[in-house]
């Protein structure tokens, strides 16, 4: 599975990815933002602490070579690289 396009909507809420098998796939900020693979989000869900990401926005989407990208949100946190295969996965389940 590989990114063809990403794209960060008008108002910043979104990342719309276009996927090489033609599927576009809008994926709200928050449940981007909550399911992060940085080190202490992992740690909060596996200690049940859900954290809510209601008004965060995406400030940047930066390619990692050919196999992920990485995000920012406004909240600073830019830790989280996101795979083609885990961001398609996370695009599946949001749907």
């Amino acid at each position: 599975m590989i990114a063809l396009s990403l794209k960060v909507n008008a108002a910043r809420s979104t990342l719309s990815v276009t996927w090489d098998d033609g599927v576009v796939s809008d994926i709200p900020a928050a449940a981007l933002r909550a399911h992060s693979r940085a080190a202490g989000q992992v740690r909060s869900r596996i200690d049940g602490r859900a954290e809510v990401f209601e008004a965060i926005t995406l400030t940047g989407a930066d390619p990692i070579g050919a196999y992920a990208v990485r995000l920012v949100f406004s909240d600073g946190h830019d830790r989280g690289i996101y795979p083609w295969v885990y961001l398609r996965a996370l695009a599946d389940s949001t749907v």
